[in-house]
């Protein structure tokens, strides 16, 4: 598939929210379903674009098929990165894009992007542990588990897993 990737365009807030609001559903990811209010957070593309950097993959027909929060450091968008560290977050694919590869030309925009960054020792995401797909593309690119970071964003939830691909 002709994927390529880019900054997201204001017309795209919306669709992208919906594509990320949809594939957490659809994968059962949200503790709450429908009503979970981590909902509101994913479809939130318009405050993400303004505090990070939100990438988009699109086709050869100029359809966004998905798309992920870029973090630098000092973003208030990072949950675990810490000095030194670039984050990304909320990657999320359409269900009919899927296994096409763009879940992993966004993975590796981020880390390009931090590269070009300079400076930085590394790169970190929390993942949920029911996202197998996502999990392969990581190790794939050189993600190593960092299970000390694990961490749940609810009390009494399972916690959710720590990646990190050093610089």
């Amino acid at each position: 598939m002709d994927v390529s990737i880019r900054p997201i365009r204001a017309t795209e807030h919306q669709e992208l929210g919906e594509i990320t609001a949809q594939a957490y559903l659809g994968d059962g990811l949200l503790d709450f379903g429908a009503e979970d209010p981590y909902l509101e957070q994913l479809r939130a593309v318009d405050r993400r674009a303004a505090e990070a950097d939100v990438l988009v993959a699109v086709g050869a027909d100029g359809d966004v098929l998905g798309g992920v929060a870029y973090v630098p450091p000092g973003s208030p968008w990072a949950d675990i990165a810490g000095e030194g560290e670039a984050e990304f977050r909320m990657l999320a694919v359409s269900p009919a894009a899927r296994g096409r590869g763009a879940g992993e030309a966004l993975v590796r925009a981020c880390v390009d992007r931090a590269r070009a960054a300079g400076g930085l020792s590394g790169i970190v995401l929390s993942t949920h542990p029911a996202m197998h797909g996502a999990h392969r593309i990581y190790r794939r690119l050189g993600f190593a588990r960092s299970p000390e970071r694990d961490w749940s964003p609810l009390p009494g939830r399972p916690p959710l897993l720590t990646y990190r691909l050093d610089l």
